[in-house]
């Protein structure tokens, strides 16, 4: 071994690398809110945290329980309005722990439409938010379109197409209306959860898995984009 390799390998050996801390400045931080029928520990919540930080290059994803859910409890969501204090100061705990890095919102059905609310805090500088599967369509029918118009924040909205609590249509019409940056990605025979069947994964050649890859690598490059603003 020559010398200066053997240099290198006593200080890798005296002072090993940590990966966190070669983590570029500009890589997000991200807080992930569930929906609101099962818990941050559910496995649809797990896979897509890993997803998220595999694709987007976060530092950390953050998941959290709300009240009504943490802790092993079966309650009934409460209005989504009542949970953006907590989750409010969820986002402030973690802009805390990791200054300097960017902050990414991302929600599962009523974790999005919350996570909505909250970015439209001017206290928090978040940089984007990520919305699978919103849900547009309230439980009578109506379009809560409200706090997605006041956004100027830029949002990403992935969807099933066959998601009955946001359809298409709606969505669309709802994002040329909004004032902030959004951008819209399909998820062909996806219902609320993503989840294609089997039969058109076959006659499509494709997996589960292949075609939530592509929805994350729109993601990715989207949050890339809303990072560069």
């Amino acid at each position: 071994m020559d010398a200066s390799k053997k240099r290198r390998k006593e200080t890798e050996e005296i002072c090993p690398v940590d990966e966190s801390e070669i983590q570029s400045s500009s890589s997000p931080v991200v807080i992930f809110a569930h929906g609101a029928g099962a818990p941050s520990s559910s496995d649809w919540m797990i896979r897509w945290k890993d997803k998220l930080k595999k694709s987007l290059l976060a530092v950390e994803v953050i998941t959290f329980d709300y009240p009504y859910i943490a802790g092993g409890k079966r309650g009934v969501a409460p209005k989504a309005e009542k949970l953006v204090p907590f989750h409010l100061d969820i986002v402030k705990e973690t802009a805390a722990k990791f200054p300097g890095h960017p902050l990414v919102l991302a929600g599962k059905s009523m974790g999005s439409r919350v996570s909505c609310m909250v970015a439209a805090n001017e206290d928090i500088p978040v940089s984007a938010v990520i919305c699978l599967g919103y849900p547009l369509k309230g439980t009578k029918g109506a379009i809560r379109d409200e706090t997605l118009l006041e956004m100027g924040i830029p949002v990403m909205f992935v969807q099933g197409s066959k998601d009955p609590m946001c359809p298409l249509d709606k969505l669309q019409a709802v994002c040329n209306k909004m004032k902030a940056v959004t951008e819209l990605h399909v998820i062909d025979g996806g219902d609320h959860s993503f989840k294609i069947g089997k039969k058109l994964l076959e006659t499509e050649g494709l997996t589960q898995d292949q075609v939530e890859d592509v929805a994350l690598q729109a993601v990715a490059a989207f949050v890339s984009k809303s990072l560069a603003f």
